[in-house]
């Protein structure tokens, strides 16, 4: 699983599994309610993302969201 240290890091891996799924921007825009605009938006600036839609993009590409806790 890749660690994510950075936004872009965030937008790159958006992107990258999109495109492995076959999703258009529009696509995945219309099962999140929102416009292909905002998607590219979403993958080129990930630091203007919501949580809540970090969340939707992340169940709509079939990816989840693991926080761990580094050993000391």
């Amino acid at each position: 699983m890749p660690r994510i240290s950075h936004p872009e890091q965030i937008g790159a891996l958006l992107a990258a599994r999109r495109k492995a799924l076959d999703f258009s921007q529009a696509d995945v825009g219309k099962r999140i309610a929102l416009s292909q605009n905002r998607i590219s938006e979403l993958e080129s600036l990930p630091g203007t993302l919501t949580v809540v839609q970090l969340l939707k993009l992340l169940d709509v590409l079939g990816l989840e969201l693991q926080v761990d806790v580094p050993a000391l």
